[in-house]
């Protein structure tokens, strides 16, 4: 059996070695990856709101977290490659990482609209001064997450070697992208029309920023029909019950992933719809 993926917490073969014989109580299940996805979505949310909540809004401590839940990613993924029967203890703790990371990114841009607007009143700005951005980021999100797992369950859309060629290239310039706009940040720099400065530029640059957030918020929606596509294959294999947090790590790196494009997407509509006010 090929595990082969292009989200790098899956890209792996002979996830496991079979441990004598496997009975339905100690193989994975799809209930018990939807189980544990949903325990690492939970821990994420608090560890969220927590950060959210009492850490300060500062631009340094954004630059930490983002740095520890890339680390922790990275050092998570190969690690589990290795081993993946560490996932049940790694998972976790990667899923509060990034859930520091996603709630401190949540405040800050929401700071920043308030500030931004701190002089409007009434309509889109009422909504941006309550800090609310998470609610529309959440929405977006779970529509993504809805619409990618209406197309696998019908059908309309399977990992097909195809498919999963396209996306890893899509997938690796993503990567690319981010890792160049990240470095490039720490001079001074930012990519045109990629970083959010463009939204507060308005007319073309803000259009054309928002399309690029569209397409990258797409490119990680579409990376879920690949992680469905793995689950059901280590499901089908009999793996043992601890691929289930494998499974489920893997979903939530995609997960985390949508929702950040989301949040991004959010802050630009509402710059966009608060100017009009």
């Amino acid at each position: 059996m090929n595990f082969e993926s292009s989200n790098p917490a899956l890209n792996k073969d002979n996830l496991y070695e079979p441990m004598g014989t496997m009975t339905e109580d100690n193989t994975a299940s799809v209930q018990g990856v939807v189980n544990k996805t949903s325990a690492l979505v939970a821990i994420a949310t608090v560890t969220g709101a927590l950060a959210y909540a009492f850490l300060p809004a500062s631009g340094s401590i954004l630059m930490i977290s983002c740095i520890a839940a890339f680390v922790i990613c990275l050092g998570a993924a190969f690690m589990l490659g290795g081993n993946p029967a560490l996932s049940p203890v790694i998972a976790p703790i990667y899923a509060a990482v990034e859930g520091v990371f996603l709630g401190m990114m949540t405040k800050l841009l929401d700071v920043i609209l308030a500030s931004q607007f701190a002089m409007a009143e009434g309509g889109m700005a009422t909504l941006i001064a309550e800090g609310s951005l998470a609610l529309p980021a959440f929405i977006i999100s779970m529509a993504c997450v809805v619409s990618m797992l209406a197309l696998y369950t019908t059908g309309l859309v399977r990992p097909t070697a195809r498919f999963k060629a396209v996306m890893g290239v899509l997938i690796a310039g993503a990567m690319i992208t981010y890792l160049t706009a990240f470095v490039l940040s720490f001079f001074g720099v930012s990519i045109p029309f990629f970083s959010l400065n463009s939204a507060m530029q308005g007319g073309s640059s803000a259009l054309i920023g928002m399309g690029i957030c569209v397409f990258f918020l797409g490119i990680a929606s579409f990376t879920l029909i690949l992680d469905f596509g793995r689950v059901e294959d280590i499901v089908n294999a009999g793996a043992p019950k601890y691929m289930e947090w494998y499974a489920a790590f893997g979903l939530m790196v995609t997960l985390a992933w949508i929702y950040y494009e989301a949040l991004k997407l959010s802050f630009r509509l509402a710059i966009m719809l608060s100017s009009r006010d």
